[in-house]
């Protein structure tokens, strides 16, 4: 569902990564380009609205006042909010690269 809403908001290369089998504090990790911070804190904003409409809400949320990453807890999903230089920085596909890719479409 929330890689869906940022893919709807114009997300770029989004991907969801599996983390089940590396990590026991979270599920998923979804990780989105944003153009802009305007369009960052859409997608953040919106994912809040959608999740909280389904019965669930944000535990916390990291970065939000930076124009480079915004970071969302859903609780078994982490949404992950880069502008293009930072997602080549922290390179978390890299980072977590022992993940299964997630066929979301």
């Amino acid at each position: 569902m929330v890689a869906q809403v940022v893919e709807d908001y114009r997300g770029q290369d989004t991907i969801v990564l599996d983390m089940t089998n590396l990590t026991p504090v979270f599920d998923f990790f979804v990780i989105t380009t944003g153009a802009s911070r305007r369009q960052m804190h859409a997608m953040a904003e919106e994912s809040d609205r959608v999740l909280e409409q389904s019965g669930s809400s944000r535990f916390g949320r990291e970065g939000f006042e930076s124009d480079a990453w915004v970071l969302e807890d859903y609780g078994d999903v982490v949404l992950h909010i880069f502008n293009p230089e930072s997602r080549e920085s922290y390179s978390l596909e890299s980072l977590w690269a022992d993940a299964i890719k997630i066929d979301w479409k």
